[in-house]
């Protein structure tokens, strides 16, 4: 009954739009008060502070503050135009360029709300002359975004190794198949709809020159993913490590080789990324306090005792999982989720015999669909800034493709070996 209560009183305050941290630190404290845990007050504070000390949450602000960079300081408008030159001749040339430009710089960034800003202020116009439709477009970019969250290097990723005792560099390896085989659904859908309303591609042939002069501007841009991919699976450096490693990397390619960002520029960027790894950090903590009151009151191992006597298939466990996680990526951004669910629902997925690694890739996957899934999709208010239209225009736009991902996400849930092949194969 206590933790009925302290769920609804959750639910209540985010509807009457209180902080995430502040509806966290609400209902660990109720629950703590009304169980009569005996657990003095300080404690909680000493573990807001302590869930804040893990080594691999070093990488968030250093990732957060790379791709701020990337796009400010114009690598993503190269890679794009690389992008473009390379694929904008393929039957819906615009889209799959935009769906391959995402996927690179979320391989790069690791920032959902980043690649929808900086693919999305570059490839929206091209989509619209080249004749697809304002609902196609929006639906597009703003699901797309979404695609960072689940390629390597991804903060929520990072945020499920440190909170489950997972390896980073298996999550990383493991997020690549489910990473392409959802940009290759979104890629036939595209197609389709471009074949379907007769939409011809706008480049004519390929151009060796124009191909050659693009590879020459993004090279920078594109040597970013070799060295932090080659760096971390050559041993030379761990997942922390290159998120310092592509800070730097960023801020001399930005600064000295392309000079498109000024030590002006550079400030702003530095005050953007504090704030948001702030944000971050304080939900992280205050979610921490809410978790360990859950575990405090046995209530994960209520969870599993439950579902265990239900006597459900690991089938119907994993469905129940992913409806669970879907309706959460709806209310919680990734980061949060990951620190109140994980302590929950990884007992629930290890005692039906998944792989630590493999739902973690699940986990990840939902609260991406999440990221442009009404009511409280964070892509869904980028785009309506980006774009200036009505945030009922986003929320339509992205209805197709959340049947897009759906599926890719049924596929990534009930066929393991799309996740686990390549660290298995490393291992």
């Amino acid at each position: 009954m206590v933790a009925t209560g302290a769920t609804f009183g959750v639910v209540l305050l985010l509807l009457f739009g209180f902080p995430l941290w502040l509806v966290f630190l609400f209902a660990g404290f109720t629950l703590l008060t009304l169980s009569g845990a005996g657990i003095p007050p300080d404690m909680l504070a000493s573990r807001m502070f302590s869930s804040l000390n893990v080594y691999a949450l070093l990488a968030v602000p250093g990732f957060i503050f790379a791709a701020e960079l990337m796009v400010r300081g114009g690598m993503s408008r190269r890679l794009v135009d690389w992008v473009t030159v390379l694929l904008g001749r393929v039957p819906g040339g615009v889209p799959v360029t935009t769906i391959a430009a995402s996927e690179v710089f979320g391989a790069i960034s690791g920032s959902s709300t980043a690649t929808v800003a900086g693919i999305g202020k570059v490839l929206y116009p091209g989509l619209r002359q080249s004749g697809y439709s304002e609902h196609f477009s929006l639906g597009l970019i703003t699901s797309m975004g979404a695609i960072a969250v689940i390629m390597p290097p991804s903060i929520t990723m990072i945020l499920y190794g440190a909170v489950a005792s997972a390896s980073v560099g298996e999550l990383f390896l493991a997020g690549f198949g489910p990473a392409v085989l959802i940009g290759l659904m979104v890629v036939a859908y595209s197609v389709w709809y471009a074949m379907r309303n007769s939409i011809a591609s706008q480049q004519a042939k390929w151009d060796g020159k124009n191909l050659w002069l693009a590879t020459r501007g993004a090279a920078w841009t594109l040597g970013a993913p070799i060295i932090i991919f080659g760096g971390i699976y050559s041993g030379f450096f761990t997942p922390t490590e290159a998120s310092v490693v592509l800070c730097v990397y960023a801020l001399l390619v930005t600064t000295l080789i392309y000079r498109d960002l000024s030590l002006r520029g550079v400030w702003d960027v530095v005050l953007e990324s504090a704030l948001l790894t702030g944000k971050i950090f304080t939900i992280v903590a205050a979610a921490s306090v809410f978790s360990l009151v859950l575990v405090i009151n046995n209530i994960p191992d209520s969870i599993v005792a439950v579902l265990l006597g239900w006597d459900m298939s690991p089938f119907l466990i994993l469905l129940m999982l992913n409806v669970v996680l879907l309706i959460a990526g709806m209310f919680m951004d990734p980061n949060s989720a990951i620190v109140v669910l994980v302590p929950l629902l990884v007992p629930v997925a290890l005692a039906a015999g998944v792989d630590l690694i493999h739902f973690g890739i699940i986990m990840t996957v939902n609260l991406a669909i999440g990221m442009f899934t009404p009511p409280f999709g964070m892509n869904l208010f980028v785009s309506t800034s980006v774009f200036n239209v009505p945030a009922s225009k986003v929320v339509w736009s992205v209805v197709p493709f959340i049947f897009v991902y759906l599926a890719a996400l049924l596929v990534v849930t009930y066929v393991p070996a799309i996740s686990m092949w390549l660290p298995n194969l490393v291992k």
